[in-house]
């Protein structure tokens, strides 16, 4: 008897499929894990941030004259958030931090990210766990 050796086109066709389905399945849930991260490394970057803002307190009893450190954090999430220092909240005893998503990053669910100096963490509304 003569047993043919190799694939048949159908068989391959059909592995194909399969890794398609699984592809089509994968790529999304990646999607979201990255976006996940990237919020949860900008929300460390406010954290820093604020924690620089509590140093300038510190040092001159007042908020006032404060500037944003160009940190390391920032630079890395450049292309998904911006972060900013609201000057309309800038007072003597107050503040608030804010990260605003670009990009990629701008279909994430929680939206602008916020923290003031009673560490009052903020959100986009109807979002959960976003800190």
């Amino acid at each position: 008897m003569n047993i043919p050796k190799g694939f048949t086109l159908l068989e391959l066709m059909i592995v194909m499929a399969i890794i398609a389905i699984l592809a089509a399945i994968a790529v999304p849930a990646y999607d979201s894990y990255i976006i996940k991260t990237r919020r949860v490394a900008a929300a460390g970057c406010l954290m820093e941030l604020s924690a620089f803002m509590e140093r300038h307190y510190t040092t001159n009893l007042t908020y006032i004259g404060a500037t944003l450190p160009a940190t390391q954090c920032q630079n890395d999430l450049d292309s998904y958030y911006a972060f900013s220092l609201d000057e309309t909240k800038l007072k003597q005893r107050t503040y608030t931090l804010q990260a605003v998503p670009a990009g990629n990053q701008a279909a994430d669910a929680c939206g602008t990210l916020g923290i003031d100096q009673a560490g009052t963490k903020t959100y986009k509304s109807g979002a959960t766990s976003c800190w």
